[in-house]
This record gives C-alpha cells, structure tokens and sequence, in this order.
C-alpha cells in the first residue's frame, strides 16, 4: 500500500500544529534491513533504551531509530513485543504485583489483557519522523494534546459515524500503540503509561493516537471534511459576550449617568 506521508505530514500540520514530530512505524521482519542512517540506540547512542524512549528519541530530536532486543532496556517490553520468551514470572501477574496490582492474581488478569506478539514475530521495530520516513509504515503514531486527539477521533469516524473504542491499562503503552493498533487494524487513543512517563518522558499535557495504514487516507479526509464543517485546533474561544463585574466596579455607570443627566 503506498502511502501519501507528505501529505499527511502537511495535513497534521496545518490541523494540529503538533509540539512533536508525528512518527512513522514499522514492524521488521527476520531478514529485513533498517532503512539508511537509522540510528541503533545501543551502537550510535551507547544506550539500551525502552521502546517508547526511542518513540520520545524521534518524535523530540528528529531522528529515525531502529531497535532490536539488544537495543531495549525494558523487561516488560522485551517480553511482550516478542524479542525475548514470554515466561511465566509475566503470565502470573508477578509484574504488576504490589505496583500495579494488589496481588500476582490480579496481576495475571491485566497480562492476559495485554496484546504481544509471539515470540520471535517479528526481529525489530523501526520509527521515524513522517519527513524524514524511507520506509513502508505499519501505523502511524502521533503525540497530542487533548484537543488534538479530540481532532484526529472526529476525523477517524468523519466517514463512518460511531465511535472509537480505546482500552487502557496505564501501563506498557507502547503495546497499546503498536500491536493493538496493527492487530486489530483501527485507530487507538493511547494513554501515555507510567514507563512512558518516566523514561519517554511523555508530558501530562500529552496522550497519544495511532492511525494504522489502512485508514491514513480516511483520516485525511476526515480532518478535511472535519474542519470545514467547523471543527477546529485551537479550538475557537468564544468571546461574544458581556462579562460580569463585580457591584463596586458597576457603581460608575450609575455615577455617570447622574453627571450626564
């Protein structure tokens, strides 16, 4: 599928006036090559990171980053996107235990709810700014305020109607971004988890929204079609109004009507 990223670059610009750079995604195959000048975080950085750190690496900086197991840092990441065997320690809830969770048992209920991919699906995962992208993406992923997401769900169901179901856990979101998103192939409203927070630094003004690539060409159409029938970012304030003052501040109309009189 060949997909207009410049024109959707240009579309998320001129509609959401993003902070960050929107991102391109890409699941790679065993065999399959980072595209040129992808930095490996482990090689060119020294670093071991968490998959939504490097979310934070290119969506901040500008860069397209490339990561395999040696390049993660995260236990749950690497387990549940398949770069390393899911064990049982993660299965019974042990994770999220005392953090997360009151007890394993409550633990293991959120595990099994959280989607992975088997192990060895896939042999990395490769991001870049949408300009700067020389790859086929899986998803889109977009960081954005409230309202822009807000946005980018009225452009989603601008020619379907409905709406768009999201869940969320708080925890291992970049799950939620990618291997949601591509299993069930629909837009997902992501709310930046705790790790994200901390290592992604994501900001509490941020949550996310992926896009995967089947429906690209329906969100630019939605946010075309969206913003001429008068859904806007920023959000138009209203100011048509008369304010109220307080009775003090009142007194001098009362005073200049006697003058005038």
């Amino acid at each position: 599928m060949s997909l207009d990223l410049a024109g959707l670059d240009e579309a998320l610009a001129k509609h959401l006036r993003l902070s960050t750079f929107p991102l391109a995604v890409r699941m790679l195959a065993e065999g399959e090559s980072f595209s040129e000048r992808t930095k490996r975080p482990r090689r060119d950085l020294g670093q071991q990171v968490a998959i939504c750190q490097g979310f934070a690496i290119a969506r901040h900086y500008g860069w397209a980053v490339g990561m395999q197991a040696e390049d993660i840092a995260c236990p749950p990441a690497l387990a549940v996107w398949g770069f390393k065997p899911m064990l049982d320690y993660v299965l019974e809830g042990r994770l999220c235990a005392g953090m997360y969770t009151r007890t394993a048992r409550e633990g293991a209920v959120t595990e099994a709810q959280t989607d992975c991919w088997e192990y060895g699906q896939w042999a990395g995962v490769e991001v870049a700014p949408l300009h700067r992208t020389a790859f086929a993406p899986h998803i889109i992923l977009i960081y954005a305020n409230s309202a822009q997401v807000m946005r980018l769900v009225t452009a989603r169901l601008w020619a379907t109607g409905g709406r768009i179901a999201s869940s969320l856990s708080g925890r291992v979101d970049c799950a939620d971004a990618v291997i949601t998103t591509m299993k069930h192939d629909e837009c997902q409203v992501i709310l930046p988890c705790y790790g994200d927070r901390v290592f992604g630094q994501a900001g509490d003004d941020e949550m996310a929204f992926t896009i995967p690539a089947s429906k690209v060409a329906m969100i630019l159409e939605g946010l075309e079609g969206t913003h001429r029938g008068g859904v806007r970012y920023p959000v138009p304030r209203f100011l048509r109004y008369t304010g109220d003052y307080p009775e003090h501040y009142r007194k001098l109309f009362e005073l200049w009507e006697r003058q005038e009189g």
